[in-house]
This record gives C-alpha cells, structure tokens and sequence, in this order.
C-alpha cells in the first residue's frame, strides 16, 4: 500500500522510526510528513496565520518530510500537495503515551488520523502506554501486521481505527480486543513550582480513576494488559437533543 505516516511526537522519535521500518519491512511504500517537533495535544489545530515551511531528511535507512506546524497541517499539506501521489492509508503514530477516551480530542495523533478519514481515505492511529519508550519494534511489527488484516474498503466512510499497545513486553500482552472508548472523564490538577528565579509556574497532569471506568472500554482492558482497537467516526450530532429542543422551540 501507499502510506503517509505521520505523528505528534516529532519526525525523530522512536515511534514513528519504529513504524517506518516496519511498514517498510512489510513491503509497503511509506511517505513520512510529520512535524519537525513536537506536537502532543494540540488536537485538531491548524496553521492559519503563519506559513508552513518543510525541512527535508535524508538518512542512512530513513527519508521523511518535516513540517514547521501540526499533525494536521502535515496530513493536508501532504495530502494536497507534498506527495505525488494520493496515498491509500493514513498511519499516525507510534505515540507516546495511551490515546483511550476523552483523549481521542486532545491528541495530535488521532487527529491526524481523523484529518485523513475527512479527506476520504482509510486510516489508523497507533499509541503505546507509556510516555518514554525506548525500542517500539515489536508493537510496531505488531501494527504493521494488523493492517493488512484490515478490511479497509468495507470500512465507512470518514471512519478511523484508534489502536492501543499497553506497556509490556508482545509477548505478555493478552492479545486483541476490539472495545468502545471509555466515556470517564480526566480528574486534573496542576503542579505548582518556582522557576530558578523564584517566580511560579504550572504543571498539568491528571488520571481517568479507575474506579469511573465502564468494563471493557478501552482504559480498562489497556490497564488489564489487552491491545485495544476502537472504531472512531467524528460525528457531533446528537439526534435526541435536536428532537428535545424541537418540540419545545416550535
């Protein structure tokens, strides 16, 4: 398959060089257009008030366009414009950190995913949970694999596959399970610190509790060690509050 690869955490990080050579090793044609740093939680943004400059890399076992802006900036500048060719399958990722839940809005990863599904193509998103991964080859031949599993053409339209690997070893996970995001909600705070010259900042950091979590949605089998595979369509509409408000607004 053609594939434009991207993600949020940069085009240098381990995930995505995990990727590239797996896809590769797979047998497919792989573009890279990704940020040039990263891009983690900026959601669904894009670049309107500045331009979009792209540095190209060229390495021994590795070729790549880096782009100044976000991961949806590169899925649209690539799509549009960078690649020859229109590619058959959109890839973000390896993330690092877990995409389950509410986090499916905040993460650059999904919604570089979700930019392709809007553009008419089929695409995945691929995260691992835990924040500094060292040597993602296993969960990247893992994914590789699975897509050409992937019945992608009777796949709906505008519609993405969310994929989660839980922080152990292939060899300890308890294989695939196909689930709902979880609907629980973060339970945020900030740390507070000073910087050097005593003057204070803030920190974000949060959980989904545990104990909010509905069985066998995506946090919970992640925690219990399964793969995760969630189908994701970006549709807002909410069809019984429209039928709420139009009996009471007629």
């Amino acid at each position: 398959m053609n594939i434009l690869l991207t993600n949020d955490d940069g085009i240098q990080a381990v995930g995505l060089r995990a990727l590239y050579r797996a896809l590769m090793d797979a047998g497919h044609e792989v573009h890279v257009v990704a940020p040039v740093t990263e891009q983690s939680a900026v959601g669904h943004a894009v670049t309107l008030s500045s331009p979009l400059r792209v540095k190209e890399f060229k390495e021994t076992a590795f070729q790549g366009l880096g782009v100044y802006g976000t991961p949806v900036d590169c899925v649209k500048l690539g799509i549009s414009t960078l690649l020859a060719t229109r590619p058959e399958l959109v890839v973000s990722g390896i993330n690092a950190g877990a995409n389950v839940g509410v986090d499916i809005l905040y993460s650059g990863t999904v919604s570089a995913a979700t930019e392709g599904a809007l553009m008419g193509l089929p695409a995945l998103a691929v995260s691992y949970d835990a924040f500094n991964p060292v040597d993602l080859a296993e969960q990247a031949a893992a994914a590789a694999a699975l897509l050409a599993r992937v019945p992608w053409a009777k796949l709906p339209e505008q519609t993405l596959l969310n994929l989660n690997y839980p922080a152990r070893p292939m060899s300890e996970t308890k294989g695939l399970r196909l689930c709902r995001h979880t609907s629980a909600m973060y339970r945020d705070w900030y740390d507070a610190r000073n910087d050097p010259r005593g003057r204070p900042y803030y920190w974000l950091d949060g959980v989904i509790p545990a104990e909010k979590l509905e069985p066998d949605t995506d946090r919970a089998l992640l925690t219990q060690g399964y793969v995760t595979l969630t189908p994701l369509r970006f549709d807002f509409n909410d069809p019984g509050t429209l039928e709420a408000l139009a009996s009471s607004l007629a």
